[in-house]
């Protein structure tokens, strides 16, 4: 080997595993130090009335384990705002306890706040259950509610018991005005209130919702209820997929018609910002006592579709469809900016006669990309110290056969 060359060699190399060397460490030793975080927000906040009092010789379930590692991402397990490298102030008037903004196409998480502080749904599990029912019922399906049905604590969309209700006329009553008696009504169509909620909760584990456990098909408080922005933000990047959800939720003005002698009923959509703010593409409210304003909805700007899920906000001093706009607008001007994600929510195609998929089949947490549909057992860390290696091998060689060149001189 020349002696230039193995200078030049020896020069590149040492910098190089220096650095490689640098950037690995803190790589292997991030994750778990993240993990650790936020351990607290385990379990929403102590109930403030008896909505989640437990029926008679029954008791409350503990809250659900966290995972090792937090499910999107290893940022995804920090508390308060988390936001890209040099990403401007967040906009004011944020009341939320929790909220995360993803993209609706590439399932990239833009920005997010506590993202898996275990929260209430409260009707945002709609989403959930609208998700079951565009999977296991066909849209023309003729449904007859039972009188329990039509008699659900209200918020009520006006069914009648004995009634005939297609599938597809129900989950207009059941996005846009949100009727607990419409939840009910698909769940007795299910199988049953527990059966509907045993589905819900079988679903929400399949496509890695972790954070989520339904006590009720409507959202109304149940004992266990919990969920989290990015639980929520996964369901409705599924179901924004299923084109009877994403038609329905993007309907302003919807009429069920006249059935039975009884009138039609008129529906308006309740999501304020539909028509409102620009390329608004729909999406749900809800509110109890106990969970407080939860929200989502998702608009497409300049061919990009975000979505914001916000957790436990308040109405003032700013209306949360305002702060839901707000944080939208934030997110588009982000990723105009070409700033990295902050984490990455996993997704495959779902579909009504899909088996249920194992914990291998799901695009592991934390995907660069929604497209990878595999992980990579080798991993990023992995990969950056086999370089380290190579490159030390390598520059040993170099320095052995120096010493050579010099003990025969």
């Amino acid at each position: 080997m020349h002696p230039a060359f193995a200078r030049s060699l020896r020069a590149f190399a040492a910098p190089l595993a220096a650095a490689l060397v640098a950037v690995a460490a803190p790589v292997a030793l991030a994750a778990p130090a993240l993990a650790e975080q936020c351990t607290e927000h385990a379990a929403p906040p102590a109930p403030v009335d008896t909505s989640e009092k437990p029926k008679p010789g029954q008791t409350v379930p503990p809250p659900l384990p966290m995972p090792a590692q937090p499910v999107g991402g290893d940022r995804l397990g920090g508390c308060g705002p988390i936001l890209p490298p040099g990403a401007p102030p967040l906009p004011p008037g944020d009341t939320s306890a929790s909220w995360v903004l993803q993209d609706l196409d590439t399932g990239a998480i833009v920005a997010a706040k506590d993202p898996h502080a275990r929260e209430r749904p409260a009707s945002l599990i709609k989403t959930l259950l609208a998700l079951v029912v565009v999977t296991e019922l066909k849209p023309d399906q003729v449904i007859i509610p039972t009188k329990e049905d039509a008699e659900q604590e209200c918020t009520c969309v006006g069914i009648t018991a004995g009634g005939h209700y297609t599938v597809d006329q129900l989950l207009h009553g059941l996005l846009m005005h949100s009727g607990n008696d419409v939840a009910h009504a698909l769940a007795t169509a299910l199988g049953g209130a527990d059966t509907a909620v045993a589905k819900m909760n079988a679903l929400a584990t399949r496509i890695g919702a972790t954070d989520t456990r339904a006590a009720t098909p409507s959202g109304l408080d149940g004992p266990g209820m919990s969920t989290s922005a990015y639980d929520l933000s996964l369901v409705f990047h599924y179901a924004m997929k299923q084109p009877e959800f994403a038609k329905t939720v993007a309907t302003k003005t919807y009429a069920i018609p006249a059935i039975d002698g009884k009138p039609p009923i008129p529906l308006i959509n309740d999501n304020k910002l539909l028509g409102v703010y620009p390329g608004f593409l729909g999406g749900k409210t809800g509110f109890t006592d106990d969970a407080r304003h939860t929200y989502v909805g998702g608009a497409e700007r300049d061919g990009h579709r975000l979505a914001i899920v916000l957790m436990r906000a308040e109405q003032r001093p700013t209306k949360v469809v305002d702060q839901a706009a707000k944080l939208l607008d934030y997110g588009f001007a982000l990723e105009k900016s070409g700033a990295q994600p902050v984490g990455q929510i996993a997704y495959q195609p779902l579909t009504a006669d899909a088996a249920p998929m194992s914990d291998k089949e799901v695009t592991p947490a934390g995907s660069t990309t929604a497209a990878a549909q595999k992980p990579d057992p080798f991993g990023t860390t992995g990969w950056v110290l086999t370089l380290v290696v190579l490159v030390v091998i390598v520059a040993g060689f170099v320095i052995a056969y120096q010493r050579k060149r010099n003990a025969r001189a």
